[in-house]
């Protein structure tokens, strides 16, 4: 792997046993981070993405090949800040309280641990909400709670696993929008797990494309739309071909796992 990366992920392999089948979900995958860059992962159903996202973000341990933080192996767990698709603030805790969580662990006094929250919260756009309980906000007003959160303790890369997936499209869009002015203000690498295309494409540097299982690089598509980015490019010609070469690859993996789920039905039927 080449120096100067905030993250590499380098020949990763990951194997399961479910009765006495084999299951090789993920196969000698490779692909980096630059500092500051976004990379989204994309794939098929059944490609391996979340098992990726569960290495990556430290909750599985038991794999081949290795996970790179600025060229080390030696990573430490809060190096990587993770924000799940499921709902993960905490019900009892006001907006202010939940982005504070990371911080109590820390040397900081409470007025540092409140500053600190609040510039998160102002950052992503929820001032005047952080006396809130999550029960008063909208699903994508708890996923900015969640994505402050994860800031606060400034981690080293943000690991998102498909954080937008229960909300609608315009707020997907817009949601978006938030995401990219946060990246871009903090210069923060970051990796998102999706399946959506139009969200990779939005967002994105680069999209790293898996294969059906076992799930491998298929390629790496640079994302050449010019930055600063809005959701306002995705009625652009150039956002539309960039959709059409990743759904071209995403099709024929997906046809590979509809054709492998009929074999095991029918074999299984028999």
């Amino acid at each position: 792997m080449p120096g100067g990366h905030a993250l590499g992920v380098v020949n990763v392999s990951k194997r399961f046993r479910k009765r006495d089948k084999e299951i090789v979900a993920v196969s000698e995958l490779s692909f980096d981070a630059a500092p500051g860059e976004f990379i989204s992962v994309i794939g098929p159903s059944g490609c391996g993405k979340s098992t990726l996202f569960n290495i990556i973000g430290g909750f599985l341990s038991d794999y081949e090949g290795q996970i790179l933080l600025d060229g080390s192996a030696n990573m430490q767990r809060r190096a990587i800040g993770t924000v799940f698709q499921e709902e993960s603030t905490f019900p009892w805790r006001t907006t202010l309280q939940n982005v504070m969580l990371p911080l109590e662990t820390t040397a900081m006094s409470k007025s540092e641990r409140i500053d600190r929250a609040m510039h998160f919260i102002k950052l992503v756009g929820l001032e005047g909400f952080e006396d809130s309980y999550p029960s008063e906000l909208s699903g994508g007003m708890r996923q900015r709670t969640a994505i402050a959160r994860t800031l606060a303790f400034d981690p080293k890369v943000l690991l998102m696993d498909e954080p937008f997936a229960s909300l609608d499209e315009q707020t997907r869009l817009l949601l978006g929008d938030k995401v990219l002015q946060i990246q871009q203000q903090l210069n923060q690498t970051t990796l998102l797990i999706t399946h959506n295309i139009t969200e990779a494409v939005q967002l994105s540097d680069r999209v790293v494309i898996m294969t059906y299982r076992p799930g491998r690089l298929r390629r790496v598509v640079p994302i050449d739309l010019p930055r600063p980015r809005t959701s306002e490019i995705v009625s652009s010609q150039r956002f539309g071909e960039l959709v059409g070469v990743i759904w071209n690859d995403l099709r024929e993996e997906a046809s590979k796992g509809m054709i492998d789920a009929e074999t095991r039905l029918v074999a299984t039927s028999a």
